[in-house]
């Protein structure tokens, strides 16, 4: 049996909020900040990894999301 990975979202703003999602499936809202010497930020209740657009974290591989 395999854990699928957490989801990811490249965004372009260093400061960004995550509730988990849809309804139902959510959690309460958390504002998360984006280390620019790292490029990306993980939710700690989610699990969802917000990558810096063009950050050092930004490899060309996780799906483009809007920019929360």
């Amino acid at each position: 049996m395999s854990i699928d990975a957490p989801e990811t979202e490249i965004v372009e703003k260093t400061r960004i909020a995550c509730d988990g999602g849809g309804p139902g499936m959510g959690h309460p809202r958390v504002w998360l900040q984006i280390p620019p010497e790292d490029g990306f930020v993980e939710c700690g209740y989610c699990d969802k990894r917000f990558i810096l657009k063009d950050g050092p974290a930004d490899t060309g591989t996780a799906d483009t999301g809007a920019a929360s």
